[in-house]
């Protein structure tokens, strides 16, 4: 898998599992921030899971959340996902022009 291969999205995306308590804390967080997401499950998608894989080189924890301009968390505290946010937001949106 390339860089190539990586999905892109407009948009953050959390890989989770429903049975895991941080995945449903960080998604809490990012519900109660007002952010807009979308989520997929890991033990429904094989395709999702080699993504995680090759970001994490092998591994599978979850929650991964992987933003539009390439970066991701693997398992956040709380306030590593808040400071990740505000890093995010301050960036500009469009590169484009």
């Amino acid at each position: 898998m390339t860089a190539d291969d990586l999905p892109h999205h407009d948009e953050l995306v959390v890989y989770g599992t429903g049975w895991c308590p941080d995945v449903r804390r960080s998604r809490a967080l990012l519900d109660q921030a007002g952010i807009a997401y979308t989520y997929v499950d890991l033990d429904e998608d094989e395709t999702a899971t080699e993504l995680v894989r090759h970001l994490q080189r092998g591994q599978r924890r979850i929650p991964t959340l992987l933003w539009p301009n390439g970066s991701f968390l693997v398992e956040p505290t709380d306030d590593q996902l808040r400071a990740h946010l505000d890093t995010v937001d301050r960036q500009p949106s469009d590169l484009a022009g």
